[in-house]
């Protein structure tokens, strides 16, 4: 009898944990501490649109990354032996001149207070290109900055994709301009070790690849082109530039 009862309470036991690990997921959509939940929690009303957590984070990560991008591009214009890293300088000022105006701006409109200095570790990228030299400040400048735009560039996509404000989505879009025409340039500069970039985000990555199955040597077949049917003339043009090159042009920032 007592191994009975040993039993059934060991079985009662297990039956109330099982219980209390599926109620959260039954009820999770109803439960504070869900996404929706934050969301909403870290939200503020603006004429905009809700301002939430995750805009006021891009909006001050924008500002930091010209307080220490747009001094990493003019010491490269100073400093750089060559013309591909000089001209990777000239875009940085150019882009992050632009670009700082707008988030000022912006954040002044949405109330959102920004730093006036660079992070602890942007401070600590700039000295360490201020101690190189030659050919190694060279390969430091390109993947430091190709690797720092290629973060922010992943956050601009969320929050041009998620964000009901539309200060912040138009912020987004132009930042998504300018990182976008800065890593175009640095790639230019023939110093960014690609390979280092795909074994660190890999690294970090849990997801399996997914895709066709590798080249086996054979010619696949052609894809038949995609198109509208009938007799439909469009009206618009693609909006990229020639191969290579970021269109940047855009509407004067409101201030």
């Amino acid at each position: 009898m007592g191994r009975i009862n040993g039993t059934a309470l060991i079985i009662a036991a297990l039956v109330v944990t099982v219980g209390a690990l599926a109620f959260p997921v039954w009820s999770y959509a109803d439960r504070s501490g869900t996404g929706e939940a934050n969301l909403n929690a870290g939200s503020v009303s603006t004429r905009w649109g809700p301002l939430s957590a995750t805009d006021r984070d891009f909006i001050v990560k924008v500002r930091l990354a010209g307080l220490w991008e747009l001094p990493a591009g003019q010491q490269a214009v100073e400093r750089a032996p060559s013309k591909a890293i000089k001209e990777a300088g000239d875009h940085l000022i150019v882009g992050h001149t632009d670009l700082d105006e707008r988030v000022r701006g912006i954040a002044a409109q949405l109330g959102v207070e920004l730093p006036n200095r660079p992070t602890a570790q942007q401070q600590g990228w700039l000295r360490e290109l201020t101690d190189a030299t030659g050919e190694d400040y060279q390969r430091k400048f390109a993947n430091l900055l190709r690797v720092a735009h290629g973060k922010v560039f992943s956050l601009i996509a969320q929050v041009r994709d998620t964000t009901r404000n539309s200060l912040v989505r138009q912020l987004a879009s132009d930042a998504n301009q300018t990182v976008l025409d800065h890593i175009t340039v640095l790639e230019g500069t023939g110093y960014v070790d690609f390979d280092a970039i795909a074994n660190d985000t890999a690294g970090k990555s849990t997801a399996s690849p997914t895709g066709p199955p590798p080249p086996d040597g054979n010619t696949p077949p052609q894809p038949e082109p995609a198109g509208p049917t009938g007799d439909v003339s469009g009206t618009s043009r693609p909006s990229p530039g020639a191969p290579g090159t970021v269109n940047t042009d855009r509407p004067e920032p409101q201030m």
